[in-house]
Protein backbone atom coordinates (compact mmCIF):
# COMPACT_ATOMS: atom_id res chain seq x y z
CA UNK A 1 0.00 0.00 0.00
CA UNK A 2 1.08 3.56 -0.27
CA UNK A 3 2.00 5.42 2.80
CA UNK A 4 0.88 9.55 3.54
CA UNK A 5 2.88 11.98 3.53
CA UNK A 6 1.69 14.91 5.52
CA UNK A 7 3.60 18.04 5.22
CA UNK A 8 3.39 20.67 7.46
CA UNK A 9 7.29 22.38 8.99
CA UNK A 10 9.10 20.01 6.85
CA UNK A 11 8.50 21.49 3.00
CA UNK A 12 11.69 19.44 1.78
CA UNK A 13 12.87 15.81 0.79
CA UNK A 14 16.47 16.02 1.84
CA UNK A 15 17.12 15.08 5.36
CA UNK A 16 13.45 14.85 6.22
CA UNK A 17 12.57 12.01 8.95
CA UNK A 18 9.49 11.66 8.47
CA UNK A 19 9.97 11.08 4.76
CA UNK A 20 12.26 8.66 5.07
CA UNK A 21 9.38 6.24 7.11
CA UNK A 22 7.03 7.03 5.16
CA UNK A 23 9.46 5.63 2.00
CA UNK A 24 10.11 2.68 3.81
CA UNK A 25 6.48 1.72 5.52
CA UNK A 26 4.80 0.36 1.54
CA UNK A 27 5.67 -0.34 -1.72
CA UNK A 28 7.92 3.01 -1.82
CA UNK A 29 4.93 5.27 -3.43
CA UNK A 30 3.84 8.03 -1.53
CA UNK A 31 1.23 10.71 -1.62
CA UNK A 32 1.98 14.11 0.26
CA UNK A 33 -0.20 16.39 1.25
CA UNK A 34 -0.58 19.36 2.57
CA UNK A 35 -3.60 20.82 4.61
CA UNK A 36 -4.86 24.55 4.24
CA UNK A 37 -6.07 24.60 8.08
CA UNK A 38 -8.19 27.53 8.56
CA UNK A 39 -7.19 27.79 12.75
CA UNK A 40 -3.52 28.36 11.51
CA UNK A 41 -3.93 30.70 8.45
CA UNK A 42 -6.31 33.00 10.19
CA UNK A 43 -3.72 34.75 12.12
CA UNK A 44 -1.40 34.95 9.52
CA UNK A 45 -0.36 38.07 8.00
CA UNK A 46 0.09 38.03 3.90
CA UNK A 47 3.70 38.26 4.24
CA UNK A 48 4.01 34.80 5.67
CA UNK A 49 1.01 33.62 3.45
CA UNK A 50 2.94 34.36 0.42
CA UNK A 51 6.04 32.72 1.40
CA UNK A 52 3.68 29.75 2.67
CA UNK A 53 1.69 29.41 -0.59
CA UNK A 54 5.46 30.41 -2.96
CA UNK A 55 7.03 27.48 -0.91
CA UNK A 56 4.35 25.10 -1.52
CA UNK A 57 4.60 26.02 -5.08
CA UNK A 58 8.26 24.70 -4.94
CA UNK A 59 7.17 21.86 -3.40
CA UNK A 60 4.71 21.01 -5.89
CA UNK A 61 7.46 21.11 -8.37
CA UNK A 62 9.61 18.82 -6.89
CA UNK A 63 6.97 16.13 -6.17
CA UNK A 64 6.32 16.24 -10.24
CA UNK A 65 2.73 18.37 -9.45
CA UNK A 66 1.53 15.40 -7.14
CA UNK A 67 1.09 17.23 -4.01
CA UNK A 68 -2.42 17.23 -2.88
CA UNK A 69 -3.54 20.30 -1.21
CA UNK A 70 -6.88 20.53 0.66
CA UNK A 71 -8.80 23.37 2.53
CA UNK A 72 -10.16 21.78 5.85
CA UNK A 73 -9.83 20.98 9.58
CA UNK A 74 -6.65 17.89 9.08
CA UNK A 75 -8.59 15.10 10.38
CA UNK A 76 -11.45 15.53 8.48
CA UNK A 77 -9.12 15.82 5.36
CA UNK A 78 -6.80 12.93 6.02
CA UNK A 79 -9.65 10.08 6.91
CA UNK A 80 -11.32 11.12 3.67
CA UNK A 81 -8.06 10.64 2.19
CA UNK A 82 -7.10 7.61 3.84
CA UNK A 83 -10.02 6.21 2.31
CA UNK A 84 -9.80 7.60 -1.29
CA UNK A 85 -6.29 5.93 -1.59
CA UNK A 86 -6.22 2.88 1.07
CA UNK A 87 -3.28 3.54 2.92
CA UNK A 88 -2.31 1.61 6.40
CA UNK A 89 -0.20 4.50 7.58
CA UNK A 90 0.07 8.52 7.51
CA UNK A 91 3.37 10.28 8.34
CA UNK A 92 4.40 13.42 9.91
CA UNK A 93 7.03 15.13 11.96
CA UNK A 94 6.22 15.44 15.69
CA UNK A 95 4.61 18.96 16.17
CA UNK A 96 5.59 20.15 20.00
CA UNK A 97 3.69 23.57 20.11
CA UNK A 98 0.77 24.14 21.66
CA UNK A 99 -2.41 24.02 19.13
CA UNK A 100 -0.16 21.47 16.71
CA UNK A 101 0.55 18.96 19.63
CA UNK A 102 -3.23 18.94 20.23
CA UNK A 103 -4.10 18.74 16.93
CA UNK A 104 -2.03 15.64 16.36
CA UNK A 105 -3.56 13.85 19.04
CA UNK A 106 -6.67 14.94 17.54
CA UNK A 107 -5.87 13.50 13.79
CA UNK A 108 -4.50 10.47 15.95
CA UNK A 109 -8.00 10.03 17.42
CA UNK A 110 -9.83 10.58 13.96
CA UNK A 111 -7.49 8.08 11.63
CA UNK A 112 -8.65 5.00 10.57
CA UNK A 113 -4.89 4.11 10.27
CA UNK A 114 -1.94 5.04 11.99
CA UNK A 115 -0.27 8.77 13.01
CA UNK A 116 3.38 7.82 12.71
CA UNK A 117 5.55 10.81 13.67
CA UNK A 118 8.92 10.76 13.01
CA UNK A 119 11.75 13.78 13.40
CA UNK A 120 10.87 17.29 14.27
CA UNK A 121 11.97 20.63 13.44
CA UNK A 122 14.18 20.66 16.10
CA UNK A 123 18.36 18.99 16.57
CA UNK A 124 16.59 17.96 20.15
CA UNK A 125 13.03 17.40 20.56
CA UNK A 126 11.51 19.64 23.34
CA UNK A 127 11.63 17.70 26.39
CA UNK A 128 14.43 15.68 25.69
CA UNK A 129 17.17 17.93 27.35
CA UNK A 130 16.44 17.73 31.18
CA UNK A 131 19.13 18.50 34.11
CA UNK A 132 20.15 16.00 36.65
CA UNK A 133 16.85 15.86 38.43
CA UNK A 134 14.86 15.30 35.36
CA UNK A 135 13.81 18.78 34.99
CA UNK A 136 13.78 20.67 32.31
CA UNK A 137 16.04 23.99 32.07
CA UNK A 138 14.48 27.48 33.23
CA UNK A 139 18.10 29.75 31.58
CA UNK A 140 19.25 29.18 28.44
CA UNK A 141 23.20 29.13 29.18
CA UNK A 142 22.16 25.74 31.23
CA UNK A 143 20.44 24.23 28.68
CA UNK A 144 22.68 24.81 26.09
CA UNK A 145 25.55 23.22 28.36
CA UNK A 146 22.41 19.94 28.40
CA UNK A 147 21.75 20.34 24.67
CA UNK A 148 25.43 19.81 23.44
CA UNK A 149 26.20 16.88 25.55
CA UNK A 150 22.58 15.52 24.43
CA UNK A 151 23.80 15.57 21.00
CA UNK A 152 21.76 14.88 17.52
CA UNK A 153 22.24 12.61 14.88
CA UNK A 154 23.74 13.62 11.39
CA UNK A 155 21.31 14.22 8.84
CA UNK A 156 18.50 11.79 7.35
CA UNK A 157 19.52 9.36 4.64
CA UNK A 158 18.03 10.64 1.29
CA UNK A 159 15.24 8.50 -0.58
CA UNK A 160 13.39 8.60 -3.24
CA UNK A 161 9.82 7.51 -3.16
CA UNK A 162 7.13 7.14 -6.17
CA UNK A 163 5.08 9.79 -5.58
CA UNK A 164 1.39 9.32 -6.48
CA UNK A 165 -1.46 11.96 -6.23
CA UNK A 166 -5.39 12.69 -5.64
CA UNK A 167 -7.70 15.12 -6.22
CA UNK A 168 -6.31 18.30 -4.72
CA UNK A 169 -8.03 21.88 -4.27
CA UNK A 170 -4.97 23.59 -6.02
CA UNK A 171 -3.04 26.28 -4.19
CA UNK A 172 -4.55 29.95 -3.40
CA UNK A 173 -2.74 32.94 -5.44
CA UNK A 174 -0.58 34.65 -2.77
CA UNK A 175 -2.87 37.28 -0.81
CA UNK A 176 -2.70 40.90 -1.65
CA UNK A 177 0.61 42.30 -0.40
CA UNK A 178 1.55 45.99 0.58
CA UNK A 179 3.20 48.23 -2.31
CA UNK A 180 6.79 47.54 -2.47
CA UNK A 181 7.17 44.49 -0.17
CA UNK A 182 10.70 42.30 -1.25
CA UNK A 183 9.79 38.55 -0.05
CA UNK A 184 13.20 36.03 0.10
CA UNK A 185 13.25 33.22 -2.49
CA UNK A 186 12.10 30.09 -1.19
CA UNK A 187 11.80 26.13 -1.55
CA UNK A 188 15.01 23.95 -0.55
CA UNK A 189 17.17 25.00 -3.49
CA UNK A 190 17.03 28.06 -2.33
CA UNK A 191 17.43 27.30 1.26
CA UNK A 192 20.64 25.31 0.34
CA UNK A 193 21.83 28.34 -1.71
CA UNK A 194 21.18 30.59 0.95
CA UNK A 195 23.13 28.68 3.43
CA UNK A 196 26.06 27.87 1.20
CA UNK A 197 26.61 31.35 0.59
CA UNK A 198 26.48 32.26 4.48
CA UNK A 199 29.42 29.38 4.94
CA UNK A 200 31.12 30.68 2.07
CA UNK A 201 31.19 33.99 2.58
CA UNK A 202 29.94 35.00 5.95
CA UNK A 203 30.14 33.17 9.31
CA UNK A 204 34.16 33.37 9.80
CA UNK A 205 32.91 37.24 11.01
CA UNK A 206 29.42 36.39 11.93
CA UNK A 207 30.46 36.25 15.61
CA UNK A 208 32.16 39.68 15.21
CA UNK A 209 29.78 41.23 13.26
CA UNK A 210 26.62 39.48 13.60
CA UNK A 211 25.09 42.57 15.40
CA UNK A 212 25.72 45.10 12.67
CA UNK A 213 22.46 46.10 10.85
CA UNK A 214 24.19 48.12 8.55
CA UNK A 215 27.05 45.00 7.21
CA UNK A 216 24.26 42.88 7.21
CA UNK A 217 26.17 40.02 8.25
CA UNK A 218 23.55 37.50 9.54
CA UNK A 219 22.76 33.79 7.32
CA UNK A 220 19.34 34.86 6.85
CA UNK A 221 17.93 30.84 7.24
CA UNK A 222 15.16 31.88 9.69
CA UNK A 223 12.74 32.18 7.02
CA UNK A 224 13.95 28.62 5.74
CA UNK A 225 13.66 27.16 9.07
CA UNK A 226 10.16 28.60 10.24
CA UNK A 227 8.61 26.38 6.93
CA UNK A 228 11.31 23.65 7.26
CA UNK A 229 12.90 23.95 3.64
CA UNK A 230 16.34 23.10 5.93
CA UNK A 231 16.54 21.59 8.86
CA UNK A 232 18.88 22.72 11.67
CA UNK A 233 20.91 19.27 11.89
CA UNK A 234 21.42 20.12 8.12
CA UNK A 235 23.15 23.24 9.38
CA UNK A 236 24.90 21.71 12.12
CA UNK A 237 26.91 19.26 10.42
CA UNK A 238 28.59 21.92 8.12
CA UNK A 239 29.68 23.76 11.33
CA UNK A 240 33.28 23.41 12.32
CA UNK A 241 34.71 23.97 16.25
CA UNK A 242 35.18 27.94 16.02
CA UNK A 243 31.57 28.43 14.83
CA UNK A 244 30.00 28.64 18.49
CA UNK A 245 28.37 31.79 18.42
CA UNK A 246 26.48 30.52 15.27
CA UNK A 247 25.79 27.38 16.74
CA UNK A 248 24.40 28.92 20.11
CA UNK A 249 22.03 30.75 18.08
CA UNK A 250 20.57 27.18 16.76
CA UNK A 251 20.47 26.54 20.26
CA UNK A 252 18.87 29.34 21.32
CA UNK A 253 16.00 28.49 19.03
CA UNK A 254 15.93 25.20 20.47
CA UNK A 255 15.94 26.55 24.25
CA UNK A 256 12.54 28.68 23.30
CA UNK A 257 10.72 25.89 21.76
CA UNK A 258 11.41 23.71 25.22
CA UNK A 259 10.20 25.91 27.28
CA UNK A 260 6.80 26.49 25.35
CA UNK A 261 6.37 23.01 25.05
CA UNK A 262 6.40 22.65 29.22
CA UNK A 263 4.55 25.82 29.13
CA UNK A 264 2.25 26.17 26.61
CA UNK A 265 0.43 28.98 28.14
CA UNK A 266 3.48 31.36 27.74
CA UNK A 267 3.04 31.88 24.13
CA UNK A 268 0.68 34.37 25.06
CA UNK A 269 1.00 34.68 28.88
CA UNK A 270 3.40 35.94 31.12
CA UNK A 271 6.33 33.43 31.76
CA UNK A 272 6.47 35.01 35.63
CA UNK A 273 2.98 35.89 35.99
CA UNK A 274 3.97 38.63 39.37
CA UNK A 275 4.81 41.11 36.16
CA UNK A 276 1.67 41.36 34.97
CA UNK A 277 1.08 43.58 37.45
CA UNK A 278 3.25 46.65 35.70
CA UNK A 279 0.84 49.25 34.55
CA UNK A 280 1.00 50.07 30.94
CA UNK A 281 -0.69 52.77 28.37
CA UNK A 282 -4.35 51.99 27.43
CA UNK A 283 -6.80 52.79 24.97
CA UNK A 284 -6.16 55.77 22.51
CA UNK A 285 -2.87 56.47 24.25
CA UNK A 286 -1.50 53.04 23.29
CA UNK A 287 -3.19 52.82 19.85
CA UNK A 288 -1.33 56.07 19.00
CA UNK A 289 1.85 54.92 19.94
CA UNK A 290 1.81 51.10 19.20
CA UNK A 291 0.54 53.15 15.54
CA UNK A 292 3.78 55.15 15.31
CA UNK A 293 6.17 52.25 16.35
CA UNK A 294 4.41 50.11 13.29
CA UNK A 295 4.82 52.93 11.05
CA UNK A 296 8.56 53.85 12.03
CA UNK A 297 7.73 57.59 13.38
CA UNK A 298 8.75 57.45 16.85
CA UNK A 299 11.79 60.19 15.99
CA UNK A 300 14.43 57.56 17.06
CA UNK A 301 16.31 56.57 13.89
CA UNK A 302 17.41 53.40 14.41
CA UNK A 303 13.43 52.08 15.47
CA UNK A 304 12.26 53.77 12.93
CA UNK A 305 14.62 51.55 10.32
CA UNK A 306 13.73 48.65 12.13
CA UNK A 307 9.93 49.01 12.02
CA UNK A 308 10.49 50.37 8.05
CA UNK A 309 12.25 47.07 7.19
CA UNK A 310 10.10 44.96 8.62
CA UNK A 311 7.22 46.34 6.09
CA UNK A 312 9.68 46.65 3.22
CA UNK A 313 11.27 43.02 3.81
CA UNK A 314 8.80 40.89 6.00
CA UNK A 315 12.00 40.68 8.29
CA UNK A 316 14.23 42.54 10.58
CA UNK A 317 18.04 42.03 11.65
CA UNK A 318 17.55 40.11 15.26
CA UNK A 319 19.69 42.98 17.15
CA UNK A 320 17.29 45.68 15.55
CA UNK A 321 14.28 43.03 17.04
CA UNK A 322 15.36 43.79 20.52
CA UNK A 323 15.85 47.49 20.48
CA UNK A 324 12.33 47.76 18.70
CA UNK A 325 11.03 45.60 20.78
CA UNK A 326 12.70 47.35 24.18
CA UNK A 327 11.50 50.52 22.87
CA UNK A 328 8.11 49.44 22.52
CA UNK A 329 7.75 47.80 26.33
CA UNK A 330 9.88 50.56 27.90
CA UNK A 331 9.37 53.61 26.68
CA UNK A 332 5.99 53.75 25.11
CA UNK A 333 4.64 51.48 28.03
CA UNK A 334 2.63 49.78 25.38
CA UNK A 335 2.13 45.83 26.57
CA UNK A 336 4.81 43.44 24.92
CA UNK A 337 1.51 41.01 23.72
CA UNK A 338 0.46 43.90 21.17
CA UNK A 339 4.58 43.87 20.15
CA UNK A 340 4.47 40.07 19.35
CA UNK A 341 1.30 40.17 17.58
CA UNK A 342 2.39 42.70 15.44
CA UNK A 343 5.57 40.72 14.35
CA UNK A 344 3.61 37.07 14.22
CA UNK A 345 1.55 38.69 11.34
CA UNK A 346 4.41 41.04 9.64
CA UNK A 347 7.31 38.69 10.12
CA UNK A 348 8.06 35.70 7.29
CA UNK A 349 9.67 34.19 9.59
CA UNK A 350 7.02 34.86 12.44
CA UNK A 351 7.56 31.70 14.76
CA UNK A 352 5.49 30.72 17.78
CA UNK A 353 7.92 29.85 20.53
CA UNK A 354 11.11 32.24 19.20
CA UNK A 355 9.03 35.06 18.95
CA UNK A 356 6.85 35.03 22.19
CA UNK A 357 9.72 34.55 24.18
CA UNK A 358 12.12 36.87 22.51
CA UNK A 359 9.83 39.28 23.24
CA UNK A 360 9.42 38.20 27.05
CA UNK A 361 13.25 38.23 27.16
CA UNK A 362 13.48 41.94 26.08
CA UNK A 363 9.81 42.69 28.33
CA UNK A 364 11.49 40.97 31.23
CA UNK A 365 8.80 38.65 32.13
CA UNK A 366 10.63 35.43 30.49
CA UNK A 367 12.97 33.32 31.12
CA UNK A 368 16.07 35.30 32.46
CA UNK A 369 17.50 35.94 36.06
CA UNK A 370 17.69 39.92 36.20
CA UNK A 371 15.45 40.76 33.12
CA UNK A 372 13.61 43.71 33.98
CA UNK A 373 16.63 46.37 34.09
CA UNK A 374 17.34 45.61 30.54
CA UNK A 375 16.65 48.72 28.90
CA UNK A 376 18.34 49.48 25.56
CA UNK A 377 18.86 52.79 24.97
CA UNK A 378 17.85 53.11 21.51
CA UNK A 379 20.58 56.12 20.31
CA UNK A 380 23.85 54.40 21.90
CA UNK A 381 22.40 51.14 20.31
CA UNK A 382 22.16 52.81 16.91
CA UNK A 383 25.96 54.15 17.43
CA UNK A 384 27.76 50.96 18.67
CA UNK A 385 25.71 48.57 16.00
CA UNK A 386 25.33 51.29 12.77
CA UNK A 387 27.93 53.70 13.17
CA UNK A 388 28.11 55.74 10.29
CA UNK A 389 24.57 55.30 10.15
CA UNK A 390 24.00 53.46 6.77
CA UNK A 391 21.16 50.97 7.68
CA UNK A 392 19.26 54.28 9.05
CA UNK A 393 19.98 55.77 5.74
CA UNK A 394 18.71 52.97 3.94
CA UNK A 395 15.52 52.56 5.65
CA UNK A 396 14.79 55.98 6.46
CA UNK A 397 15.13 58.41 3.46
CA UNK A 398 14.26 61.55 4.85
CA UNK A 399 17.69 61.07 6.96
CA UNK A 400 19.49 60.11 4.67
CA UNK A 401 21.92 63.45 3.82
CA UNK A 402 22.43 64.00 7.91
CA UNK A 403 26.16 63.33 8.67
CA UNK A 404 26.93 60.46 10.63
CA UNK A 405 27.48 62.94 14.09
CA UNK A 406 23.74 63.44 13.89
CA UNK A 407 22.29 60.31 12.51
CA UNK A 408 21.14 58.63 15.51
CA UNK A 409 20.18 61.92 17.11
CA UNK A 410 18.69 64.82 14.02
CA UNK A 411 16.97 66.53 17.20
CA UNK A 412 20.42 67.56 17.93
CA UNK A 413 21.28 68.93 14.29
CA UNK A 414 21.84 72.99 14.20
CA UNK A 415 19.47 73.10 10.71
CA UNK A 416 16.80 71.01 12.37
CA UNK A 417 15.11 68.35 11.69
CA UNK A 418 15.00 67.12 7.78
CA UNK A 419 11.41 67.23 6.76
CA UNK A 420 9.41 65.08 6.64
CA UNK A 421 10.90 63.11 10.34
CA UNK A 422 8.48 63.16 13.13
CA UNK A 423 9.95 64.80 16.51
CA UNK A 424 10.28 62.49 19.46
CA UNK A 425 7.24 60.68 20.67
CA UNK A 426 9.01 60.65 24.40
CA UNK A 427 12.00 61.28 26.08
CA UNK A 428 14.41 57.90 26.22
CA UNK A 429 15.77 58.73 29.25
CA UNK A 430 12.55 59.97 31.40
CA UNK A 431 10.64 56.48 30.28
CA UNK A 432 13.38 54.82 31.02
CA UNK A 433 13.44 56.24 35.07
CA UNK A 434 9.49 55.65 34.67
CA UNK A 435 9.95 52.06 33.67
CA UNK A 436 12.46 51.46 36.15
CA UNK A 437 9.99 52.78 39.23
CA UNK A 438 6.99 50.71 37.74
CA UNK A 439 8.97 47.76 38.41
CA UNK A 440 10.63 48.61 41.94
CA UNK A 441 6.84 49.46 42.98
CA UNK A 442 5.57 46.12 41.79
CA UNK A 443 8.33 44.10 43.21
CA UNK A 444 8.03 46.08 46.25
CA UNK A 445 4.48 45.16 46.36
CA UNK A 446 5.37 41.29 45.94
CA UNK A 447 7.58 41.04 49.03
Amino acid sequence: MPAVMWFRRDLRLLDNPALVAATEAGDGSVLGVFVLDPALLRPSGAPRLAVLYRTLRVLDSQLGGNLVVRHGSPGDVLSRLCQEVATDSVHCAADFGPYGAARDEAVAQALPVPLVRTGSAYAVAPGRVVNSSGESFKVYSAFYRGWRRHGWPQPARTVRPRWISARSDGLPADPELPDGLRLPDVGEAAAGQAWRSFVTDRIEDYADQRDRPDLDRTSHMSVHLKWGTIHPRTLLADLAPGHEVYRKELAWREFYADVLYHRPDSARQYYHGQLQGLPFATGSLAEQRLAAWAAGRTGYPIVDAGMRQILAEGWMHNRVRMIVASFLVKDLHVEWTDGARYFMRHLVDGDLASNAHGWQWVAGTGTDPAPYYRIFNPVLQGKKFDPAGDYVRRYVPELAELPAKYIHEPWRDPAGLPAGYPERIVDHATERSASLADYNQLREAHR
